[in-house]
């Protein structure tokens, strides 16, 4: 009895010391990382609608353009420089990449972290953040604005899908791994066409879910393209190097590249649909088998 009230106390101690240790992680690595975004980024762009100005990475590819545009949605832990890289990588093939910072001055490499950045932002404050920069777009001479589209990597690539259906101008989305939503009722809101890119290992993301994204997008009539890699892990594109290490990574962004030059290099675009709103569920169930990817799973080894 006593070798049970120990072994009782013992665990009620160990969950005690986790509910103090992790909000208070939370809090130094805030006070660690204040600096970490501007430090990061680039350009500030000016909020419309009284909404904040937005922080973001910025860059162009030689020429005078304008250019063909790719805004860049970071994963869950934010702004890092492993996103800047692939930003780079893709402007070397004559876009204009915009990388903004969603999460309004946070970025973390913890765990913890990254998911109470995640629970703490809206996806309409996402919208209209979004919707600032899209504007800021729009003012620059560089910038093809019929030719601008959207990629997303983890929960980017979930902020792009709803993006795209929230803005009608975006002539292109890429999903990397993102939560998704399958309704075709919704998916017939987007004006352009979709391209999925899952690992085949990832359970964050079950092949049921794949599956049934490609069955709504093509009962909603909305062109697009669905891969799987078999055996890949969640968050498998993971920098500028990888991809060019060769491989499974770069197979994904070459196959991005291809579905970017038809859709946004080789033509124009003309939006035929109106802004959809629409209040996206929180995909509690995603984010919880996303801590376990990260921590414990496939994508344990970024």
């Amino acid at each position: 009895m006593k070798i049970f009230k120990r072994l009782l106390l013992t665990l009620c101690l160990i969950f005690l010391v986790l509910i103090l240790f992790i909000p208070l992680s939370i809090f130094v690595d805030s006070l660690l990382g204040r600096n970490r975004v501007e430090a990061l980024t680039n350009t500030t762009i000016t909020g419309i609608n009284n909404t904040p100005d937005v922080r973001a990475y910025v860059t162009r590819p030689q020429g005078d353009g304008p250019f063909p545009t790719v805004i860049m949605i970071h994963e869950f832990y934010g702004v890092n420089e492993r996103l800047i890289s692939k930003a780079g990588l893709l402007a070397e093939e004559g876009y204009l990449v915009i990388v903004p910072d969603t999460f309004r001055g946070s970025t973390t490499a913890w765990i913890p972290r990254a998911i109470y950045q995640v629970i703490n932002t809206k996806q309409e404050d996402v919208n209209a953040d979004l919707d600032s920069v899209y504007a800021w777009l729009e003012s620059q001479p560089d910038v093809d604005i019929n030719r601008v589209g959207i990629v997303g990597f983890c929960y980017g690539g979930r902020v792009s899908l709803l993006y795209s259906l929230h803005n009608p101008n975006m002539a292109a989305t890429v999903i990397f791994y993102g939560s998704s939503e399958t309704d075709p009722e919704v998916l017939k809101n987007l004006s352009g066409p979709v391209l999925g890119i899952f690992g085949g290992a990832d359970a964050s993301i079950p092949l049921e879910e794949v599956t049934a994204l490609e069955n709504g997008l093509e009962q909603a009539g909305i062109p697009h393209q669905i891969s799987i890699y078999e055996g890949q892990p969640h968050a498998f594109l993971v920098d500028a190097d990888g991809i060019k290490a060769g491989g499974a990574q770069a197979e994904a962004w070459n196959e991005m590249l291809l579905f970017l030059d038809e859709n946004l290099k080789s033509k124009s675009f003309s939006p035929k649909k109106n802004s959809f709103a629409y209040n996206a569920p929180f995909p509690w169930d995603y984010y919880m088998m996303l801590v376990f990817e990260h921590a414990f799973g496939s994508a344990s080894h970024h």
